[in-house]
């Protein structure tokens, strides 16, 4: 799916926004920016600091900047023509990723992803080459991501309400963005919960938890907020941002499926250990009804049988049909909100391509 491009120009904070550059040009450019801001004044007092800002703005190189896209697409859904405030608020959603991802990482005791080292994982290797054991490197990596999120957390919230700014919604706009914070954290808490758990979680467990966790951040408040941005009425808004809702949801799902069914040279993560970790997914929840996988699962957690053993019980199940079906089923009811919306036809059809996207991913 292509990215938007715009045809006049904006200046906001000092960042020009050039709307006949493609969105991801205008983003990136912005995003530079703060971290920039951020690294620069750091300098002045703790070099250790601006160091950490460079390291995070290499983090936060590449991915496909999802939440930005969202935030223009629910902002032109409403007729909303300040480009400048809505890739600000991008911004503020893909600061915002990068923060969770950090403490994701930590949470999940990690040092790579998608086959690539983690922030923490510099931080690691420096204090292992300075002769500290693995236990206080790892810790020493552990404490960097924890202080890098925290740093992009604040600046996220700061540009969230930048972008909202003297704006009659603006209450609004800041709520939504609030409130795709406060669901991360508690998806974040569920999922830890479940893992800890001496059964697996339920199948409509796993959906709540992966709707606060993932869909409401990444796609419920990015369309909602967006479209808050352009004027939109809260019922408007919120209905769009369901949509959003939806579509996270069946990304979660397929994502839960490429972490068991995957490809890892594609996806940049074992197909193991998801069920190493005893994470709760929809294919867990799902196959745990069924005595064999039920009983494989025990044997599992008691050390008596292995993971590769465990997934080939998993995979007979047809957990991974279920959660296909049941992602299509959520993309399908998505689009056809979109279309009872009486959305713009662009916005319509960028909504439907990113529903074909979620389903095909892998593919």
């Amino acid at each position: 799916m292509s990215l938007p491009t715009h045809s006049a120009a904006q200046t906001r904070g000092g960042t020009t926004i050039n709307r006949s550059e493609p969105l991801e040009l205008s983003v990136r450019r912005e995003l530079d920016a703060v971290i920039g801001e951020y690294q620069r004044a750091a300098a002045s007092y703790s070099p250790s600091t601006a160091i950490l800002w460079d390291r995070i703005g290499a983090a936060l190189e590449g991915g496909k900047l999802t939440r930005p896209r969202l935030a223009m697409l629910g902002h032109e859904a409403f007729g909303g023509r300040d480009t400048g405030r809505a890739v600000t608020l991008g911004c503020a959603f893909e600061l915002l990723h990068g923060s969770l991802l950090m403490h994701d990482d930590v949470i999940d005791r990690d040092f790579t992803r998608r086959g690539r080292p983690t922030l923490s994982a510099r931080y690691r290797a420096e204090a292992l080459a300075s002769g500290r054991s693995p236990a206080d490197a790892d810790h020493a990596g552990h404490a960097a991501a924890i202080i890098a999120g925290d740093l992009l957390l604040a600046a996220s919230i700061r540009l969230a309400g930048k972008a909202a700014a003297s704006l009659p919604a603006a209450a609004a706009i800041e709520n939504a963005f609030h409130q795709g914070v406060h669901n991360a954290g508690a998806g974040e808490l569920e999922d830890l919960l479940f893992s800890l758990s001496a059964s697996p979680a339920k199948v409509q467990e796993v959906l709540r938890m992966e709707e606060l966790k993932t869909a409401a951040y990444s796609f419920q408040a990015p369309l909602q907020a967006g479209a808050l941005l352009a004027g939109a009425g809260a019922e408007d808004a919120a209905a769009l941002g369901d949509i959003g809702s939806q579509l996270g949801v069946a990304y979660q799902l397929i994502d839960d499926v490429l972490g068991t069914f995957g490809n890892p040279a594609f996806t940049g993560k074992s197909i193991e250990s998801d069920l190493r970790e005893g994470k709760s997914t929809i294919l867990t929840a799902m196959a745990s009804t069924t005595p064999a996988f039920a009983a494989n699962l025990q044997l599992f957690r008691e050390h008596r049988t292995d993971v590769a053993t465990l997934r080939q019980s998993l995979q007979r199940t047809g957990a991974e049909s279920f959660a296909r079906q049941l992602a299509e089923e959520l993309c399908h009811g998505a689009t056809q909100s979109a279309h009872q919306l009486r959305l713009p036809a662009q916005v319509s059809a960028a909504l439907e391509d990113f529903a074909s996207l979620i389903l095909h991913r892998g593919a």
